[in-house]
């Protein structure tokens, strides 16, 4: 573990805190697992030679250092991965990833084997490259999928005991949908309505839209991009389900909506000074959210004054390049995941 001298500025005030530093010549994103710091996914991507990986990092405790634990090849680039939300650890370390298609991946002490490969595309050799996708935290059964084939895809996983098993797990599709009228770009599930059947999608037509899948015969669009700029990614408040948050592609802004008020943002939070890349709510409190910038910028901000303007983060942290993804850790809310360049930081708040 490599101790820098950073400082994260609050306000006039700056405080010392600890960076602890994993790089890799091919990082390109960062992925916490819920339940676990210790352990980070990570896709190793290196497309002129059509060599896609996926390395699994640790921490060596006897080192105090991180260290790569695991890599496993994976056919196309992948667009994002995700642990299954497990904070009770009662099932087996299972990771998805998407690209080409969403896989299952059974994550072993020595090896990674894949589960599952889920695919609706039964008719052609072609398929329509996966954007994103979310595992849902009520029901770890239920997984989303967004394309830019326009629709969105909610999987029920199988298995014949215990989810996980060897050679058990399989899926199938409970629903596919015309989300947007252009490409989809991102999928999240919400927490209200007992957090199983409400979701949100954002997409290239620049517009948010909510869905229940008990009443999928409409969905609701809660924003429209004024410029009509596609929407690249949107995140739940993961304390106050009324509050979500996007960002449009090159854009310098992320925008808070509040779902009781539909099509009008109640802040923008826009103190970074190039396109914002990574959106991350605080696991523990509803008011504090953390935003990621080429600008090498990861800010904190506090937006319990909202409807007021809210002009400044209250915490700042600049790296020495621009930061790609940001992660809030689950369950230890004290620590943030941060990649840019070839490096990745797990930064102490």
């Amino acid at each position: 573990m490599q101790i820098a001298n950073h400082t994260l500025k609050y306000g006039t005030q700056a405080r010392r805190f600890d960076v602890n530093h994993f790089q890799n010549t091919t990082i390109k994103r960062i992925i916490k697992k819920v339940q676990d710091l210790e352990r980070a996914a990570l896709p190793a991507q290196e497309l002129e030679e059509y060599n896609n990986k996926v390395q699994l990092v640790g921490l060596d405790e006897e080192s105090s250092e991180f260290i790569c634990r695991n890599t496993f090849d994976h056919p196309y680039p992948t667009t994002k991965l995700m642990w299954i939300p497990d904070t009770k650890g009662v099932y087996p370390d299972l990771l998805a990833t998407s690209g080409d298609y969403l896989r299952v991946w059974r994550v072993g002490e020595t090896e990674t084997r894949l589960e599952c490969l889920l695919n609706n595309n039964k008719n052609s050799d072609f398929c329509a490259p996966l954007t994103s996708f979310d595992w849902n935290e009520v029901d770890p059964y239920l997984l989303g999928t967004s394309s830019i084939d326009t629709t969105c895809t909610i999987w029920g996983l199988e298995t014949g005991q215990v989810l996980g098993r060897v050679n058990l797990v399989s899926g199938h599709v409970k629903t596919q949908l015309i989300a947007h009228d252009k490409e989809v770009y991102d999928i999240a599930f919400s927490r209200a309505g007992g957090g199983r059947d409400m979701f949100a999608s954002v997409g290239a037509d620049g517009s948010v839209r909510m869905f229940d899948l008990r009443h999928l015969e409409h969905s609701t669009i809660i924003y429209e991009d004024p410029q009509h700029h596609p929407l690249l990614r949107l995140c739940w408040n993961k304390q106050d389900p009324n509050y979500l948050a996007t960002m449009a592609m090159d854009g310098m802004e992320v925008v808070i909506l509040d779902v009781r008020v539909p099509c009008t943002p109640v802040a923008r939070l826009n103190n970074h000074r190039a396109c914002v890349n990574g959106i991350a709510w605080a696991p523990h409190s509803s008011c504090h959210i953390c935003t990621a910038a080429d600008d090498h910028q990861a800010l904190i901000w506090d937006i319990q004054q909202m409807p007021r303007a809210i002009e400044d983060p209250i915490l700042a942290y600049t790296a020495e390049g621009e930061i790609n993804n940001v992660q809030w850790a689950s369950t230890q809310p004290d620590w943030i995941a941060i990649c840019y360049n070839n490096c990745l930081e797990i930064l102490r708040v």
